[in-house]
């Protein structure tokens, strides 16, 4: 019998504001060009890949962290409104995780990675999800949240 902690997906990971600049191409190191466009969207590798899981149909969790800020608010509202379970996402004390990508329009990109409440994401918070972890048919992870949260993440699950 399932219930509220048996999840098809687990993701342990980070979760980013990512604020887009669309560009006819990418500077060169010291230069500076104009974009014609800009966006913010939900971002970070775990972010995305909990969004995509939920929305092909899989039950989905996502373990991490968020600052109490605007950007925090806007990550959760985008994973309950995609149907991602939020129970396990820690609000911190550090800044919402950024990204900052330049994309031309021949779709080279270039990102730098701000890791801020992602980087806060400890033992402590995976220990407390350990049950829906251990119970997860997957668990997806990346290197975007520190490595002995991972370790340990993957441990839990076997």
């Amino acid at each position: 019998m399932a219930t509220n902690e048996d999840f098809d997906v687990v993701v342990v990971g980070s979760a980013n504001l990512d604020l887009v600049a669309r560009t006819q191409r990418l500077p060169h190191p010291g230069e500076t060009v104009s974009a014609h466009g800009y966006f913010e969207a939900c971002g970070g590798k775990g972010a995305n890949q909990a969004i995509a899981a939920a929305r092909a149909g899989a039950r989905t969790a996502f373990v991490g962290a968020v600052g109490r800020d605007a950007a925090g608010d806007t990550l959760r509202r985008a994973f309950v409104d995609d149907g991602v379970d939020v129970s396990r996402l820690a609000s911190v004390d550090a800044p919402t995780g950024r990204a900052l990508i330049g994309v031309s329009d021949d779709a080279e990109n270039l990102i730098i990675v701000v890791p801020g409440a992602n980087h806060v994401l400890s033992v402590g918070d995976i220990d407390a999800a350990a049950r829906v972890i251990s119970r997860a048919k997957v668990l997806l992870m990346q290197l975007e949240v520190p490595l002995d949260v991972v370790q340990r993440a993957a441990a839990l699950a076997g």
